[in-house]
């Protein structure tokens, strides 16, 4: 069976979440050093003005070869207010907020311990809500050696690559954004634009964006 390796990431874009459905067993890299301007600790969402990249500040380690799942969350500048309200202000209006608001508010109320903790809590949210059940195995150490069958997307799903990726098998299917009048369609926003936006459709808008060409 073909294992899957992915980095942790914050509201994991929509690409990431493809994976967790197309395949039955991910494993995530829990080992591998921190990486700044990636999703391991970044998310985008959509609001009045446009794109709106929210970032979990975290604490300096000692060393620049901490793990990933050592890296502690910092509390400076009020970050998980700033993001919830952020994320107020950009899906109030959504079909789904509502809805959804109450599943993800309790993860703002309190500055996380670690960030690969806090990460994996708000995937198991999110999947839940997404009603996808992969067999998430989280790396006992450094992933170095990968089997033919294999796929490494722990770089890949990044915020400088391009949105549609034949390597990630992701041709994005366009849905219903609040801010589509004044912006177009954006594609590969964090898994919040879709569930806010679609609500229990959003299952389907991630099949739909699976390339038919694999």
């Amino acid at each position: 069976m073909e294992r899957v390796f992915l980095s942790t990431a914050y509201l994991a874009p929509v690409s990431y979440y493809i994976q967790l459905f197309r395949f039955p067993q991910i494993y995530v890299e829990r080992y591998e050093y921190y990486k700044k301007q990636s999703y391991r600790n970044r998310c985008n969402i959509i609001g009045a003005n446009g794109i709106l990249p929210l970032s979990v500040p975290i604490i300096k380690p000692d060393s620049p070869n901490t793990p990933i799942c050592d890296i502690r969350v910092s509390d400076h500048g009020n970050w998980q207010h700033l993001h919830w309200n952020a994320i107020i202000s950009a899906y109030n209006s959504t079909p789904y907020f509502e809805y959804y608001q109450d599943d993800f508010a309790p993860f703002f109320e309190k500055v996380p311990a670690f960030l690969f903790d806090f990460n994996e809590q708000l995937r198991e949210t999110v999947c839940e809500l997404l009603d996808i059940h992969p067999q998430i195995t989280c790396t006992d150490k450094y992933q170095s050696e990968f089997l033919p069958e294999d796929a490494d997307f722990r770089d890949i799903i990044h915020p400088k690559q391009k949105h549609t990726d034949e390597v990630l098998n992701f041709v994005p299917a366009e849905y219903y954004q609040v801010f589509s009048r004044k912006f177009g369609f954006i594609a590969n926003m964090s898994i919040l634009d879709l569930l806010f936006n679609m609500g229990p459709e959003s299952i389907f808008i991630l099949k739909e964006s699976i390339s038919k060409n694999k």
